[in-house]
């Protein structure tokens, strides 16, 4: 089981991070909410992971904070909840407000993330009541200040996040009509990402 790594940024493209360890390059596949926190290529970084061995593929998933990853952890035990949508959840909302939706049996939140559909949103809160108990203390997504991108041309960071979002699971024209909903110039893809998911969840 590989529980952690350390090393330099290569590539950043949501929801995939190429990390160098050691001359090997992994590639790790994160939430939304670690892209935020993590630095910019050329870094160093430290990934909380988990592996998953499957027999078709063998993928890693990262997280900036450790809670992040057991809570991952929780979400993939839940009958129907696969990696995928575990990922995609935890890139829709902070944990904490996850956690606030299984604790106040907010189903009509859930429904809105991509793959989860009405038994889905109910099965999460009532399986994941007690479990998510823990959780209380998670903290927010850092604020992120919207910055002018000199090096990338602007279309070329909504091209990224709009790949990102349907990599996340959203249909093409869910993802497209939500960048569009927005004022990205200037931005850079993951806080596009974000605040198009803010429009798609809230």
């Amino acid at each position: 089981m590989i529980g952690r790594i350390k090393g330099i940024i290569i590539e950043k493209q949501a929801p995939v991070l190429l990390v160098e360890v050691a001359g090997v390059g992994y590639e790790v596949e994160a939430p939304m909410t670690t892209f935020y926190r993590i630095p910019e290529v050329g870094k160093e970084v430290i990934l909380h992971t988990h592996f998953v061995v499957r027999e078709d593929a063998q993928l890693l998933y990262g997280f900036f904070e450790k809670d992040e990853r057991e809570l991952f952890r929780l979400l993939i035990k839940v009958n129907g909840v696969g990696p995928k949508m575990a990922l995609a959840i935890l890139s829709g909302m902070e944990g904490s407000e996850f956690v606030r939706c299984v604790q106040d049996h907010d189903t009509h939140t859930l429904v809105k993330l991509p793959g989860v559909g009405k038994k889905t949103a109910e099965r999460l809160v009532i399986e994941m009541q007690d479990r998510v108990k823990a959780f209380t203390g998670l903290a927010p997504q850092p604020e992120l200040t919207p910055v002018s991108n000199q090096q990338r041309n602007p279309r070329a960071e909504i091209n990224d996040a709009e790949s990102a979002l349907i990599a996340l699971g959203y249909k093409p024209t869910e993802a497209a009509k939500a960048i569009a909903a927005i004022d990205a110039d200037g931005l850079k893809s993951e806080e596009i990402i974000r605040q198009a998911l803010k429009r798609m969840v809230n």
